[in-house]
């Protein structure tokens, strides 16, 4: 099995040993924490993601709304109503990572149904249609110096028809959507019987993320002069934030290039470098650029200090991360 499926601790034991390594140099366990002040922990977790959104040019964030815990339905209706939002749009919880309960909403009974089963805070965003989906991890110093060290560009989930096999048959017949199979019977199984005409593409999962079958591509040969500088114009206008990586929806490379785009999340600190989950790029270079990123962080946390910039203290910082597993354990309790 290729190792962008082993489990996610396991494939990283070695960035616990960058961190660690980097830790003990700083002499500080959330050493990186200063490198995002706008950002609880700088966005290692726990943090709100409507708050972080909210630091965004409101020019490039699709419509939204925030929605707290226990909303009645008929109050949500209305703010999508205010907001301009229709159906189908995304819900995900506004605490949360590695796709933990989002979801494509098709209409307000599946809306009412997926916040009733989970009540937390939510954000409902519109769904954005540009056929394109990227992400694009950026940092910058105090000097000036600005760098995008990854860009990702995502293949989502998606089977060929054969006009004889039907999706479910597709689906194991491939190792990528195979995973997904599972999850596709107990959340969409009249999905599986279907028979795709021969040559038919059909899409199964619109939402982005590796954990949901999405193939990541390496798009660094994409990375020039006209992307970083359309880049470091955003981000010199997000104040306290100098390292995260954004998801974005766009037309095309060259309107990412000039700037046309959409973003839906900033990821904080632990953003990874997402171009290494291409399976053409291999264990061993995305470990060595895992290792850069971490080496980066830690030299912003040294900018950071020089500025009298500084981490969390331990105590708040063992506080943020019990809070979070508490949250996590309590969301996930309701549904079992």
């Amino acid at each position: 099995m290729s190792w962008e499926y082993l489990p996610w601790w396991l494939a990283n034991v070695p960035v616990y040993g960058f961190y660690l390594w980097f830790a003990g140099r700083a002499r500080h366990l959330f050493f990186f924490s200063n490198v995002n002040p706008a950002i609880p922990l700088a966005g290692a977790m726990g943090e709100s993601k409507w708050d972080i959104l909210q630091l965004l040019p409101q020019t490039h964030v699709p419509p939204m709304v925030f929605i707290p815990a226990n909303t009645p339905v008929e109050a949500v209706a209305g703010k999508l109503a205010d907001a301009g939002i229709s159906f189908p749009l995304i819900a995900k919880p506004n605490v949360g990572e590695r796709g933990f309960l989002i979801k494509k909403i098709e209409n307000l009974d599946d809306l009412s149904a997926h916040l009733s089963r989970y009540p937390t805070d939510f954000i409902l965003q519109q769904l954005l249609l540009e056929p394109m989906e990227a992400s694009v991890l950026f940092h910058r110093f105090s000097d000036g110096r600005f760098g995008i060290t990854s860009l990702c560009i995502k293949a989502f989930l998606t089977v060929k028809g054969n006009g004889t096999d039907s999706v479910g048959q597709l689906m194991l017949g491939n190792t990528r959507s195979a995973l997904q199979y599972e999850r596709f019977k107990n959340e969409f199984p009249e999905i599986l019987s279907k028979v795709l005409p021969a040559g038919q593409a059909l899409l199964l999962e619109p939402i982005g993320n590796h954990a949901r079958g999405t193939k990541f591509l390496n798009g660094n040969p994409h990375i020039n002069e006209r992307l970083v500088e359309t880049f470091r114009e955003l981000c010199t206008q997000i104040e306290g934030v100098r390292y995260g990586r954004f998801d974005l929806k766009m037309d095309s490379l060259e309107a990412l290039q000039r700037g046309e785009f959409q973003i839906m999340e900033l990821n904080g600190i632990l953003g990874e470098p997402a171009h290494i989950y291409d399976p053409e790029f291999g264990m061993w270079r995305a470990y060595r650029d895992l290792y850069r990123h971490w080496r980066i962080i830690y030299r912003l946390h040294l900018d950071q200090k020089q500025h009298q910039i500084h981490p969390t203290t331990i105590r708040a910082g063992i506080q943020i991360v019990r809070d979070y597993f508490k949250y996590k354990k309590e969301v996930e309790n309701r549904n079992s």
